[in-house]
Order: C-alpha cells, then structure tokens, then sequence
C-alpha cells in the first residue's frame, strides 16, 4: 500500500470502530458507486482488518441526490446489522435509509467524500466529546415549541417545532441509528406549512454544483415553502436545478440544523461544510428522514454563518455560541 492508502485505511478503521462500533464478526454492507471505489476499498480493508465480513455492492450512480437505490440494495440494508453508503449521489434522504433504520440497522452516509476526507479535517474530530453537547442542543430542539433563527447577514426565519424530536447527529451511531459523518450536527424539522421569513445563505449551497458561495442567496419563505430565490448567478443556477424536478415539494423548509464539529472546513462538499463549528443550514425538501412527513425530490441545503437561535423567547445559540 502506498502512504496515503494507509491513511485512508486508518480512518476507515475509525469509521468503523468508533462511528459504527462494529464488532469483530460483524457483516458490515457498504454500498458505493463508480465515483467512491477508493473509499469503499479502504472501508473494505479496514474491516478485514478487524475480523469484520464486509460485504461490497456497486449500483449505478443515481441520477439525482434522493432517488431509491435498487429494491435488492433497499433490502439488503434493511437487513445489516451495519451500512455505510460512500457514493457520489445522496441516498440518504430516501425510504430504503428510514426503513433500514427503523429495522435496526445503524448506517454512517459518506456522500460526496473525497479520498482525503478519510485522512484531514472533519475526520479528526474527538466524536465522543462533542456528543453530549450534539445530544443537548438536539434535546433542547426537542422540548421547543417555537424556534426564531437570525444572522448578521439577515436571515430571519421563524418556525413552529412542537411535537418534532431533535436528531442529534453525532457520527455514532447504535442500533436504529444513522448519521452522516464527519457531520456532528443537531437538527430538527418545522411543521410543515410553519415556516416564515427570510433565508440569506453565505456559506454554501453544496450538491447542486454550486459550493463555497461567492455572494450571498437570499430565500423568501412563506407558509412553509420558499416563495423566492434572489442573487448573482449561483442563485439562478439553485433555482434552475429546483425548477427543474417539477415537484413543488422541493421547496419545503424540511430542516433547521447546526454545525458542531471543530475539525470540519469549509470546502464546497455537503457532509464537512454543515459540520463546521458556528454554521447552520436550512434543509429544503424531504424530511422523512427527521421527523417531518414531506418526501420530495430531492434535500439540500443551504449554509449560513453564526446564527443566534431562539427556543420560545431563550437563546440557545448567539452569534453561533451555544449558550444552553
């Protein structure tokens, strides 16, 4: 092996060990495709290494972020103890990851990585200290009623969250259980039709061939659904690319979430930039996957940069500080 598939192999060990807690054994699925072959031999590699029977599937890559893999895929994840999804189009939004999940299942989705994020950034973190404070922000989301999110560059965004859990993301996942990584986030879903104000993204808008913003997106939302998407060119290509499901649902505010991992950069790809310490992201689309009812076609996000975040009159974030 060369030093860098060393490495590689190193944080796959991780993944595994840490992340998944798998055990010496264990069978541990890994679904990947054509664009995430390196990672998946890696990941492969790893688990022999520990005495684990990884089993390695390749689909077709999918021809958008959230469409199913194969019903046999679907299947076999349901019925793993363990999966990781290393691919180039998102599948975690989908109803083969709910149903695995609600089967037993623990999953970790490595969507968009790059070969170096098994190596540098995000990967790095200390995942079991910041999970207690992922779980009580996540907590705090949960016993909310009434969430008002703001930012310096003005996002003003109001939403009702009673009788929605809070997801702690925490890049550990036991049974029942998945979590994208090396995003340590905590999140929750509005109700639907709740959602009111103004999104200004400033971060990024990944997934959409859009990445490390150059200036800002502005979203108009009302009743719920973004009414209106203004900016310079990547905001016409945002809305092009969501004009272009034909499926109103794509507007949904679906997700309010926040960054918590200190290691994670800012790069462009999905799962390191909505990990970065003192951002927040809002989910647009499904939400099936964290607790809302909506499944559309397709999740993204957009990011912005220190948020303060009031739960029914107290501030839980201020300027993207906790202060719970």
């Amino acid at each position: 092996m060369t030093v860098n598939e060393i490495q590689m192999v190193r944080g796959a060990r991780k993944l595994l060990e840490v992340c998944a807690q798998v055990q010496s054994g264990e069978e541990v699925l890994i679904v990947s495709d054509d664009p995430s072959v390196g990672i998946a031999r890696a990941i492969q590699t790893a688990a022999r290494e520990m005495g684990a029977e990884p089993l390695v599937t390749y689909i077709v890559p999918r021809a958008r972020d959230g469409q199913e893999p194969p019903a046999a895929i679907a299947a076999a994840m349901k019925a793993a103890g363990v999966f990781l999804s290393p691919v180039g189009k998102s599948i975690t939004h989908t109803r083969a990851v709910k149903e695995a999940v609600e089967a037993g299942s623990r999953g970790l989705v490595l969507t968009q990585w790059r070969e170096d994020m098994l190596v540098r950034g995000g990967i790095e973190a200390d995942f079991p200290a910041i999970a207690p404070i992922c779980k009580k922000l996540a907590a705090a989301f949960g016993r909310g009623r009434r969430m008002r999110v703001t930012t310096r560059a003005g996002t003003d965004l109001e939403m009702d969250i009673e009788g929605r859990r809070g997801n702690a993301l925490t890049c550990i996942v036991g049974p029942g259980e998945f979590s994208p990584v090396p995003t340590v986030e905590a999140n929750v879903s509005p109700v639907e039709g709740t959602a009111w104000g103004r999104i200004v993204a400033d971060v990024s808008v990944p997934y959409v061939g859009i990445g490390v913003l150059r200036e800002p997106i502005l979203a108009e939302v009302s009743e719920g659904m973004i009414t209106s998407i203004l900016g310079g060119e990547q905001a016409q290509l945002l809305q092009s690319t969501l004009d272009g499901f034909g499926d109103p649902m794509v507007y949904n505010i679906a997700e309010y979430g926040m960054g918590l991992n200190p290691m994670a950069r800012v790069t462009g790809c999905m799962l390191e930039d909505e990990a970065v310490l003192k951002t927040a992201h809002i989910g647009i689309g499904t939400s099936i996957t964290l607790g809302g009812t909506v499944k559309a076609a397709c999740h993204y996000d957009l990011l912005m940069w220190e948020p303060t975040v009031e739960i029914d009159g107290v501030v839980v974030a201020l300027h993207g500080e906790l202060s719970l």
